[in-house]
């Protein structure tokens, strides 16, 4: 979101965002037993991505059981939602007159959510990771370098012993970590030095005071906040989970200041943010900071389990669940930055990813809704005159005509492009383990000290909690 200083901290700090844009990480085979109820079928609605995340939540409560789960076709712009094969005429025909495209597959909701937790109970090592695919009806699972000997091992079995088809496994470069450092940056400090972070939406809180929400672990690492890296704290955290989830909301010291319902993508332009919306696997997201700029990607599973070596306990792990999962990628500094859509939707707070927006990854980010059911909040402006502040940012964007090409990281976020994830290092290779060394790696520096870490080379493709 845009901002500027005017009387009484007004438009005190608006939406930062985080920035990164990724190929594909994970591609997965298509899902088995799968068909298209095309005789006789209603013909499909053709829906922007709002639309077709509103249709799904219908869907979910009007198939019940025999939901198993969808995702948005971005290329015929129609909502592809799963049910389980055996007698469910009557759902097929519901789920057609209601526009969606129908496809019969073997796993149900509920042997997949028994799945992961089959995974939680035997495979929650640091430097796991899984989510629920639709696109393949399965559970994606991802291991990062650390995972080797008896660990790999048991991830490997763990996997085998939930059955055919039912879950996949990749190997990934680098190992789960969290960093400190920044993308449209709010500071902080701390007993270790100076931390940063990323804002990611502003919000009313429940009292009717103005807030923001960004990261968790930003919130449980400080508790006041600053908009200038030297600068006197202008908000202080009320309410921050981490692990298990991924939000802080903090609210603003000066009750009179007035915000903005804007992400600012750069060059005077913002994309006005109009409501909260869950995520839909297909839709294409987009990602906003001052590390990387503006870079955007596509939503790759939802319901994401991540297992991040614990930074308090060396044999501990801190798990964060109920992410989503995308192809964005991600470098150090991007933490709780914002995920929207297009049309103004947001989405998503960064709570961390892989590889850097040179070689690509994949990114994890809290589910906005969750975080506003959570904290009590509610999005948009708040205090009085509330959007008199936005700042001289008039124009608004397509943050879809700036999207950056991952292989400029000057962070101006005027790079024009979007990446072709046929040209990344492998990572999309359906047939075998990712070869860490063949990512140049980035976000190596966890000094704290607020500078901008994210572009270290040593470690490989980094799976990250981006502050």
């Amino acid at each position: 979101m845009s901002h500027k200083r005017i009387p009484k901290r007004k438009a005190a700090i608006a939406v930062g965002g985080v920035a990164a844009l990724g190929a594909a990480a994970i591609l997965l085979p298509n899902a088995n037993a799968s068909q298209d109820n095309s005789a006789g079928a209603a013909t499909p609605k053709t829906l922007k991505a709002t639309g077709a995340s509103d249709l799904s939540s219908q869907l979910a409560g009007l198939l019940g059981d025999a939901f198993a789960g969808s995702y948005y076709d971005s290329a015929t712009q129609q909502l592809v939602v799963n049910v389980i094969s055996g007698d469910n005429n009557n759902v097929v025909v519901q789920a057609e007159k209601a526009g969606a495209k129908v496809r019969e597959v073997q796993n149900s909701t509920a042997e997949l959510t028994a799945a992961a937790q089959v995974l939680k109970t035997k495979a929650t090592v640091p430097g796991t990771a899984w989510s629920v695919d639709p696109k393949t009806n399965k559970i994606q699972v991802l291991a990062d370098s650390t995972v080797t000997g008896t660990k790999w091992d048991t991830v490997l079995s763990t996997v085998k012993s939930l059955g055919t088809d039912m879950a996949t496994v990749k190997k990934t470069g680098g190992s789960f970590k969290t960093l400190v450092s920044g993308g449209d940056a709010i500071f902080a400090q701390t007993d270790q030095g100076g931390v940063r972070c990323s804002l990611g939406f502003n919000v009313t809180a429940s009292d009717g005071t103005p807030a923001f929400l960004t990261a968790g672990h930003c919130g449980v690492a400080a508790k006041q906040w600053s908009d200038s890296q030297d600068g006197a704290p202008i908000a202080t955290v009320d309410q921050a989970t981490f692990p298990v989830s991924d939000f802080s909301l903090v609210k603003y010291d000066d009750p009179a200041t007035q915000t903005t319902s804007d992400v600012n993508v750069g060059n005077g332009q913002t994309v006005q943010i109009t409501q909260a919306e869950d995520a839909t696997v297909g839709t294409q997201v987009f990602r906003m900071g001052s590390t990387t700029g503006l870079h955007d990607g596509t939503v790759t599973g939802l319901d994401a389990t991540v297992n991040f070596q614990s930074e308090t306990d060396p044999n501990g792990v801190d798990t964060v669940n109920g992410l989503i999962q995308t192809d964005v990628c991600a470098e150090a500094g991007d933490s709780g930055g914002s995920l929207f859509t297009q049309d103004g939707g947001a989405v998503g707070l960064t709570s961390g990813g892989s590889g850097d927006c040179t070689a690509g990854g994949e990114t994890f980010f809290q589910p906005v809704t969750a975080a506003l059911t959570a904290t009590g909040a509610t999005l948009g402006d708040a205090g009085a005159g509330a959007g008199a502040g936005a700042g001289d940012d008039t124009a608004t964007a397509d943050p879809s005509a700036t999207a950056a090409d991952p292989s400029a990281t000057d962070g101006t976020g005027d790079e024009s492009g979007v990446v072709d994830p046929s040209a990344t290092d492998g990572t999309g290779d359906e047939s075998g383990v990712v070869d860490p060394s063949a990512t140049d790696g980035t976000g190596e520096d966890q000094n704290g000290t607020g500078q901008d870490t994210g572009n270290g080379a040593d470690d490989g493709s980094s799976l990250t909690s981006n502050h």
